[in-house]
């Protein structure tokens, strides 16, 4: 991997991944007397934008149903995306799937990988643990069947697994012995990009841990970028370098993560911030409790989207969607009182 190097020794990375407004509608039908009819459109993600840096982190977070999973999803082109573009080491990811040779996509899909949330149910359960990492080989047919077996130790012993593991079943292992196998096979294809959809929310605490470890070492070994999906903002803290703020489809608030825990400029981040657990009994902590329930995405509110739950709203909110201006330091934020919190 390319690194530009500035002055003063400072090693500023290459951006991997570049996402371009990017919007992901889907379609409602009811029922009715002569059959079915659309009723309106689902909007999944609306108009989102970041990118990614060689060996960086970015976060995702927000509450369930917020769009982080269907942001993953398009990104990968596993979900056709509405409208927008996304860009892997400057390849158009869509005009490459829509149009491209046979190879052109299947190098792409090697080198952008998905850690799946349920660990149970990303396995097959038919399947040895052999068969499942050596899957991939089999459809990109780019490693000598020879190798395979050595492919196979190695990601194992990357996860800190033992070649007798391969000859066993899914079923007869822990939650988080799965998953180790799960990040096993995104890594066997060596991708530079890996989404982790929620990879530590269905493990014990320990566990987490264990697993978080496990992969901010291979990102210093092998220089992996992750998305990381989560609603776990204690483990987002630990393992982002950059970290992005979701609301009903829309990126609210973006910037370097201790920016944005040291000084959150969105009222529902704080929200947010204020519900992470504080492991000190002495300190104690403000709740931000919202009010009323998360709009439907099929009608969401007109200009801030927030401005229904938000304690700060004015007319403003209601009338005027708020610009995504730059606090500082990169610290991006669609508030039009964000200044009253900086």
């Amino acid at each position: 991997m390319e690194r530009v190097i500035l002055a003063g020794g400072i090693i500023m990375a290459e951006t991997l991944v570049e996402v371009k407004q990017l919007v992901k509608y889907f379609e409602v039908y009811s029922r009715g007397i002569i059959g079915r009819k659309r009723a309106g459109f689902v909007h999944a993600v609306d108009n989102v934008s970041f990118y990614v840096k060689e060996a960086e982190t970015f976060a995702l977070v927000g509450e369930s149903g917020c769009g982080k999973t269907t942001t993953a999803k398009v990104i990968l082109n596993l979900e056709p995306p509405t409208s927008g573009e996304v860009y892997f080491k400057g390849i158009n990811v869509y005009e490459t799937f829509s149009n491209g040779k046979a190879e052109e996509k299947l190098k792409l899909r090697r080198n952008m990988q998905l850690i799946f949330q349920n660990p149970y149910s990303s396995l097959d359960p038919r399947m040895t643990v052999y068969d499942i990492l050596v899957e991939p080989f089999v459809i990109h047919k780019h490693i000598p069947r020879e190798r395979w077996k050595e492919k196979v130790y190695e990601a194992l012993d990357q996860v800190a697994l033992e070649p007798y593991h391969a000859e066993r079943y899914p079923h007869e292992f822990s939650g988080g012995q799965r998953q180790r196998i799960a990040i096993a096979r995104a890594l066997v294809l060596d991708p530079a990009l890996i989404i982790a959809d929620e990879p530590v929310s269905s493990l014990d605490v320990s566990i987490r841990a264990q697993i978080l470890n496990l992969m901010m070492d291979l990102q210093k070994k092998k220089g992996i970028s992750y998305i990381y999906i989560s609603h776990d903002l204690s483990s987002v803290r630990q393992i982002s370098h950059r970290i992005g703020v979701m609301y009903l489809g829309e990126i609210v608030e973006m910037g370097n993560t201790e920016d944005v825990y040291a000084k959150p400029l969105h009222p529902y981040t704080q929200a947010l911030m204020s519900a992470v657990p504080i492991p000190d009994p002495t300190t104690k902590s403000t709740r931000i409790i919202l009010p009323g329930e998360v709009p439907s995405p099929i009608n969401p509110p007109p200009a801030c989207r927030f401005h229904p739950r938000c304690p700060y709203a004015q007319e403003i909110c209601r009338t005027v969607k708020p610009p995504f201006e730059d606090a500082g330091n990169g610290h991006m934020v669609a508030c039009h009182f964000w200044r009253k919190f900086a």
